[in-house]
């Protein structure tokens, strides 16, 4: 394999490292993303359990107030019973007794209902803040964890980054263009090697002229079916 070829086959494998390491970065922040969704995913139905504590506390206030003004139409009518004159006015005043009676059996069981309500949806509340402290607890811990393995990443990078540098200083500025040009649209596989006589980057056949030009290495060789450039790995070119 000559100088040039090599050096796009060692371009090609530091460019899949600097790949590699942005879903190396989203994968480490995936995690910590995860837990914060699921912490606002918590505090939005704690939102609503606290939305529907207001609406039955206000409920439970009028019904309150309803039973307040029956006490006292029951008093004024215990008040209106001695100056009763006649049976008709009598069945009146009973007749509105029983429907405000009526009433406030409705109101307290209204109130005991909106009680239970309240009750439940506060223990709710409780039981999903508990939750909210865990997740906060882990939500710490993997972020000093992520900050740290981001660092790691981000060192490795750097100093990859200069090994391509190096790199590039002593490439060939025409091969150099022209492996940019493929890698545009071939991404990581802008050099592939060459096994079973087949072009691992689109799997085609190689021909026996350009199988014989692969495995001879004096010159840059590009598949004829996909473009890339080919070459043939080391211990496969002396079995060979």
């Amino acid at each position: 394999m000559n100088k040039h070829l090599q050096q796009l086959v060692e371009l090609s494998e530091i460019d899949k490292q600097i790949d590699a390491f942005e879903p190396r970065l989203k994968a480490a922040n995936t995690r910590l993303h995860k837990i914060e969704k699921e912490k606002e995913t918590i505090l939005a139905a704690q939102a609503s359990l606290e939305r529907e504590i207001e609406d039955a506390t206000l409920k439970k206030r009028k019904n309150e107030l309803h039973l307040a003004e029956l006490g006292q139409k029951l008093k004024e009518n215990s008040a209106k019973s001695s100056e009763i004159r006649n049976e008709r006015e009598m069945k009146s005043l009973q007749l509105e007794e029983e429907i405000a009676k009526e009433q406030i059996t409705f109101a307290n069981e209204e109130i005991e209902r909106l009680d239970k309500i309240i009750s439940n949806r506060q223990a709710e509340i409780a039981k999903e803040s508990e939750r909210v402290e865990t997740l906060s607890g882990q939500m710490q811990s993997l972020s000093d964890e992520v900050a740290h393995e981001t660092a790691t990443i981000n060192k490795e990078r750097q100093e990859v980054f200069g090994k391509k540098e190096a790199l590039v200083a002593t490439v060939n500025q025409k091969g150099l263009s022209f492996y940019e040009k493929i890698r545009r649209w071939a991404k990581n596989t802008t050099v592939v090697p060459v096994r079973k006589q087949a072009c691992y980057g689109c799997y085609m056949k190689l021909n026996d002229k350009v199988y014989a030009e692969v495995i001879v290495g004096e010159e840059i060789v590009t598949c004829p079916h996909c473009g890339r450039i080919l070459y043939k790995e080391p211990e496969v070119a002396q079995s060979a």
